[in-house]
């Protein structure tokens, strides 16, 4: 159902059993997946592609111009993948960087007032509370709780499984699997509870609060703790991938100031 009140540009793409209530805005080149629900005053802005089963609540403004002064007019994008909840008066920006642009994934619970800026890419199954802000270039890996009005300054990385709680202010990177809390941000502990949720077993959240006992906790350099936790912590997945985030970017950790070299 399109209500005669909503404007769509004639060369948006709709798919079927799409619902756009009334004042809603649907710009030209855009296109918007089968099964979503657009609610009244949100906008969806040139650029834009919406997969399927989105709904995206009043006031919301989906692929608004990028933020940057690097960005001259050239095509942008912001890409949304399914069955996503964005929530009023969330904003989107467009990306300038890459052919996707903005990259929100799937199963994502965005809400109240969020502003995602340029660039950033939110991988999936994610929630983002109520006044939450991302400069431009930020990444978020799956299955992440940012809480409410966390800010996460430009061009930083969170990986995976990993708590920050409200009003967090984020200038570096996160690794997966922990709790960031306190201004400045500070390592809280491991992620354990959700962990358990998400079907972790308990032996591998042992082996990642023995990790980052290691990395947190030890008193030596981040170099020498990545070695200890080589040595002492079984091979796996999950080992490995804290150990290539934290080798991946270096001195640049929440809560970590040595460098790796």
């Amino acid at each position: 159902m399109i209500s005669p009140l909503a404007h769509v540009d004639p060369s948006a793409r709709i798919g079927e059993n799409v619902t756009i209530h009334p004042f809603a805005f649907v710009d030209a080149d855009v296109v918007i997946g089968d099964g979503c629900e657009i609610m009244p005053y949100a906008s969806i802005i040139r650029g834009t592609r919406i997969g399927r089963g989105n709904r995206i609540y009043q006031g919301a403004i989906v692929g608004a111009d990028p933020q940057d002064f690097r960005w001259k007019g050239k095509p942008s994008f912001c890409t949304v993948g399914d069955n996503n909840v964005i929530r009023e008066h969330v904003i989107i920006n467009r990306g300038f960087s890459s052919d996707e642009g903005t990259v929100i994934g799937n199963d994502c619970f965005i809400m109240a007032n969020v502003h995602i800026g340029h660039d950033c890419r939110i991988k999936g199954n994610d929630v983002i509370g109520n006044g939450a802000t991302f400069g431009g270039g930020v990444e978020v890996d799956e299955n992440t709780i940012l809480s409410s009005n966390c800010i996460l300054h430009e061009g930083s990385k969170v990986g995976k499984w990993v708590l920050i709680k409200g009003g967090c202010r984020i200038t570096g990177n996160v690794p997966p699997y922990v709790i960031i809390a306190h201004n400045p941000a500070t390592y809280f502990g491991i992620n354990a509870y959700v962990m358990r949720k998400g079907g972790f077993d308990e032996e591998t959240i042992d082996d990642v609060a023995k990790a980052y006992r290691h990395i947190y906790q030890s008193g030596t350099s981040v170099f020498n703790a990545l070695q200890r936790v080589e040595n002492d912590v079984r091979p796996g997945d999950v080992r490995d991938e804290i150990v290539a985030f934290i080798r991946l970017n270096n001195n640049r950790i929440v809560a970590t100031t040595v460098d790796l070299e």
